[in-house]
């Protein structure tokens, strides 16, 4: 292993295509970046609040990703993923504690979510003949548990450039739900790229029905949501969504609000207020500011309260155009102390429809009271959406008794 002192950065929509973004470099603990003379003509604005496009060079100044642009941040794998990444670099004897952002963005290399990528970058290859979800599963639990590394270079590779606590693997999965393949190699026709979920150690077994059940209960709601579907083991059943990173084998430019404003997620430090204004200044437009309102109706009714900064992203396409990403990590959850992470002005933990209401006013939705009741007509059927999935009796009243209908 080497230390990196400088890597090169790619804008790549398609797989064989790249376009230099430009240079990171790092120097006494101290990261720059400089874009490339000819991405500059591209007028691509592709983090316009921490990183605008200019000439120059730039320092970040803040520590919030340990002194890396939340564009490049939004790149590196937390929780889980950064787990595996600790324990490879331990197996090789390194310290992971001696690694720079650089050098973790290195063993990214090409495989990072969105659409950028890193050279030179370090190569972690162990694909596996044949992928068994309940293997991965079990495999995922005694490594959290810390009792076992087997297939620890295997779940890095499937999976450890994603984001989130929860064991993760990126895969392709056939059209008839029947196959499943590594996620790495060329998109095998009729196949679609997706991301599967297994249980933490805190989770309960049901966490991947549970939230299948809320998936079909946020497009009820009219949430945007790409395909989902729960996988059957024969030792558990795993909740898994399409990648909206990826149409085809093109990839998509994505940013999570986290990265964009810098923005600790690990700490409550937004309002809805802020996500509304910070979406209609971004799109330029009322209807994906909609959208946002509709997410956080949906999340303040079926009691998703683990909305934090990094779980909601916007979407780039080629021309600059941005717009919100389909909503993700959507599911029975308890932020911080029981309070939302994102709060409905300034209240998290008694966040009412009466709050949503002068939201909604303050930031021209005219439609937010139509919003409202369509988000709560499509939460009071939880129970339908339960038994669809396949929840226990017990684990849909708990859910019951949270929902605020």
């Amino acid at each position: 292993m080497f230390k990196i002192t400088k890597l090169f950065v790619y804008l790549c929509f398609e797989k064989l295509q790249k376009e230099k973004l430009g240079t990171l470099a790092i120097k006494d603990r101290t990261i720059y970046f400089e874009y490339d003379k000819s991405f500059l003509k591209t007028g691509l604005q592709l983090s316009p609040y921490k990183l605008p496009l200019k000439s120059g060079v730039f320092r970040c100044d803040d520590d919030v990703f340990e002194g890396l642009w939340g564009l490049f941040a939004d790149s590196l794998p937390d929780g889980w993923g950064r787990l595996l990444m600790d324990r490879h670099l331990m197996r090789l004897g390194l310290n992971p504690a001696s690694l720079s952002p650089l050098d973790r963005l290195a063993y990214v290399g090409s495989h990072a979510m969105g659409a950028l990528s890193y050279e030179p970058k370090h190569a972690v290859e162990s694909e596996i003949d044949q992928i068994v979800l309940d293997d991965l599963a079990q495999s995922s639990q005694e490594i959290l548990a810390g009792s076992s590394d087997d297939m620890l270079d295997a779940l890095l590779t499937l999976g450890g450039s994603s984001a989130g606590a929860r064991p993760k693997v990126l895969v392709q999965i056939s059209d008839d739900l029947g196959q499943i393949v590594h996620g790495r190699s060329t998109l095998q026709q009729g196949f679609a790229h997706w991301m599967v979920k297994f249980a933490s150690s805190t989770d309960t077994q049901e966490i991947g029905t549970i939230e299948y059940a809320y998936s079909l209960m946020a497009k009820a709601a009219g949430i945007e949501m790409l395909q989902t579907t729960l996988l059957e083991g024969k030792k558990g059943r795993y909740f898994a969504v399409k990648r909206f990173d990826r149409e085809g084998d093109r990839r998509i430019h994505m940013h999570s609000v986290a990265g964009l404003t810098h923005s600790n997620f690990r700490y409550p430090t937004l309002d809805y207020d802020d996500l509304l204004r910070l979406t209609l200044h971004l799109t330029k437009n009322i209807k994906e500011a909609e959208k946002m309102f509709r997410l956080a109706s949906f999340n303040l009714f079926a009691h998703n309260r683990d909305d934090h900064a990094k779980n909601f992203s916007f979407l780039m396409d080629e021309t600059g155009q941005w717009r919100l990403s389909p909503a993700y990590d959507i599911t029975f959850s308890y932020g911080p102390g029981g309070e939302h992470s994102t709060t409905y002005l300034n209240e998290g933990k008694a966040p009412s429809t009466e709050h949503l209401t002068a939201l909604a006013k303050k930031h021209g939705i005219k439609q937010g009271e139509t919003i409202i009741t369509e988000v709560k007509e499509a939460v009071k059927n939880w129970e339908s959406f339960a038994k669809e999935a396949g929840v226990s009796r017990k684990s849909m009243e708990q859910v019951v008794t949270a929902l605020i209908v």
